[in-house]
């Protein structure tokens, strides 16, 4: 949202953002132009020697490419997520007008720890001297670790009002959607000078702003991926506010080290089968039990079919279904948008 306001003022803006669903490209864009693959490659070849030799992680390598390409591109400004966590990520090498926090959930517990405080400080991070900090967090002892550790570091710490985006037309859906603008809007007026957007551009730019996989609807099917307990709450509180043609089908693929039966007894909540299936892509160390998923289900009284072969549990649903939704993860979502026709996100 926030780069599509500050495209619609007229800037050229780079949009750094992982995982990807499809392409690896995905993750780097200027004004919606993802990064070429042979840009990719030839960024790679020039900084392999120094990657090798520093042990650098994919991630590493991954920033430094978007940054030499947003570079090489001539980008005003970027819009830049972080990967995981933030004080120890890096992304957190640049200089930045105005840093940003949602809102803190329980997420990659074995990289920044199992408490909501542990995660705040870690996300609080980011934060450098004299530079705007913002947070539309809701709870008032999270905001407030993210507060004295921001300002620890020097940082002006605001706190905005989730409610701040109201009245203004979200082309992203969701009620959580209106916290994430609130944010976008407060960050962009947080700008200095030439980057500072218009009340039109904020309009327009959060009209106009659509993210692939994030509720996103493509005919009769609906992707999302939600991967964790917070997202899958979010999709639920979706679903609610945008009836679909029913029944609704549910192809659902989720990382075993995720929160799945929490996830599942939500979104059992929400629609009138679950396809419980395993994407391609998800890791092997990381891939669910379909076996323990399904006895699992069967012993809450869930309503679930097991379809172990991926395609045919998108066939399956697809076949009886008036509305197919596919989610669980980034891999479940990238996996059925790259064998179904006309779907990926770059084409």
């Amino acid at each position: 949202m926030l780069a599509a306001i500050l495209r619609a003022a007229g800037l050229r803006v780079g949009l750094y953002t992982s995982p990807h669903l499809v392409s690896f490209c995905e993750r780097i864009q200027v004004d919606c132009v993802a990064v070429a693959e042979a840009a990719v490659a030839a960024w790679v070849a020039r900084l392999e020697e120094v990657a090798l030799a520093r042990q650098a992680s994919f991630f590493e390598i991954t920033t430094a490419v978007a940054f030499a390409d947003f570079a090489a591109r001539g980008v005003d400004v970027a819009v830049i997520e972080v990967g995981l966590g933030g004080r120890l990520d890096a992304t957190n090498v640049i200089a930045p007008l105005a840093c940003g926090v949602t809102r803190i959930a329980l997420e990659h517990t074995d990289y920044l720890g199992d408490s909501l405080e542990g995660i705040a400080r870690e996300k609080a991070g980011i934060a450098k001297p004299g530079v705007p900090f913002l947070t539309t967090e809701p709870n008032d002892a999270l905001a407030a670790v993210l507060g004295a550790a921001a300002r620890g570091l020097g940082a002006e710490f605001m706190r905005v009002d989730p409610a701040g985006a109201a009245g203004l037309e979200l082309g992203l859906v969701g009620p959580h959607q209106r916290a994430n603008a609130a944010l976008a809007v407060a960050l962009a007026q947080q700008l200095p000078g030439r980057f500072r957007p218009d009340e039109g551009a904020i309009a327009l730019g959060l009209k106009v702003a659509r993210l692939p996989g994030r509720f996103d609807r493509r005919g009769r099917w609906l992707f999302d991926v939600a991967h964790n307990p917070d997202g899958m709450r979010a999709l639920v509180a979706a679903l609610a506010g945008s009836p679909l043609p029913r029944p609704v089908f549910a192809v659902v693929s989720i990382l075993r080290d995720k929160a799945w039966r929490e996830m599942l007894t939500l979104l059992a909540s929400a629609v009138d089968l679950l396809v419980l299936t395993r994407a391609p892509s998800a890791p092997e160390g990381r891939a669910w039990s379909l076996e323990v998923a399904a006895e699992w289900a069967r012993g809450q009284g869930i309503p679930a079919r097991v379809e172990g072969d991926f395609g045919n549990a998108l066939h399956v649903a697809s076949a009886t279904a008036r509305t197919v939704l596919v989610t669980g993860s980034f891999h479940t979502v990238g996996d059925a948008m790259a064998c179904l026709p006309g779907l990926a996100p770059l084409g």
